[in-house]
């Protein structure tokens, strides 16, 4: 199973449209997706024009069935709708015995009819977001062309650090995705050439950029999918270079994991 959280501790780094669009390659690819929200602002439902019934919290909280809390926003995309009734989740789970494996025992229930689950989680540090990244056990962090993100960027790597440390798993960031990229400002070389000094650091694959593309927005403003309303814009041509990516990355990592002895032969 694909599963990963998309992170990153700065607001406006296109975590909610990556999250999407990523969902919506892996849906056209024919596999089962799950898409949890797990940010009180609900911004997932918001921009693809979702009216669930049921959200995160009752899922989390009240116990109810995932097939009663999902809405489908295609024939293979199921989504879990965050809303700001998150926040009880938060205070809910404060009393709970290992709450940090709350997620993890929820959805082992419902993952089986799952072939890929993403989580987009708040640009903060919340149990929540903790929960998921136990759960997933890998982060995808999409970093836009300014300081502040890339100070979010360092803080989920030092944050994954700590919770494998902690609770003894392995947790790993799965890829840096450079994202809003516009090579006509010398603040993005700048930022790029950080990226490329982390990923090296921490031993982090960097991606194909997304670059900057009005699309975006006005998809946002229509409720739809990047691949609906413009199948031909930029930012989906960069998205579906770097899903394959994602792609390889998770296959080479599985290979890994299932032949050690061969590939370090």
């Amino acid at each position: 199973m694909i599963r990963f959280v998309i992170a990153n501790q700065r607001g406006g780094v296109a975590k909610t449209t990556t999250t999407a669009t990523l969902a919506r390659f892996f849906g056209d690819q024919g596999k089962k997706v799950l898409v949890i929200d797990a940010d009180p602002q609900g911004s997932l439902g918001l921009i693809l024009g979702l009216r669930p019934e049921n959200y995160l919290h009752d899922f989390l909280v009240h116990g109810k069935p995932v097939e009663e809390c999902v809405f489908p926003a295609t024939a293979n995309i199921h989504v879990l709708c965050g809303s700001r009734d998150t926040t009880v989740v938060e205070a809910a789970l404060l009393g709970a015995a290992g709450r940090e494996l709350a997620f993890s025992r929820q959805l082992e229930r419902a993952e089986a009819q799952y072939e890929v689950v993403l989580i987009d989680v708040s640009p903060s540090i919340t149990l929540l977001q903790t929960c998921s990244m136990i759960y997933a056990k890998r982060l995808l962090i999409p970093v836009a062309m300014n300081m502040l993100s890339l100070q979010g960027a360092a803080a989920c790597l030092q944050t994954v650090a700590m919770l494998g440390s902690t609770f003894r798993e392995t947790i790993r960031p799965l890829a840096l995705l450079p994202v809003m990229v516009d090579r006509r400002f010398s603040l993005t070389e700048y930022i790029l050439k950080a990226l490329e000094e982390i990923s090296e650091q921490y031993h982090v694959p960097l991606l194909h950029a997304i670059r900057t593309d009005g699309t975006v927005p006005r998809a946002e403003r229509s409720r739809q999918f990047l691949a609906d309303f413009d199948p031909r814009c930029k930012a989906l041509e960069d998205y579906t270079i770097t899903a394959l990516q994602l792609v390889e990355l998770l296959k080479n990592e599985r290979d890994a994991e299932q032949f050690p002895h061969a590939l370090t032969a």
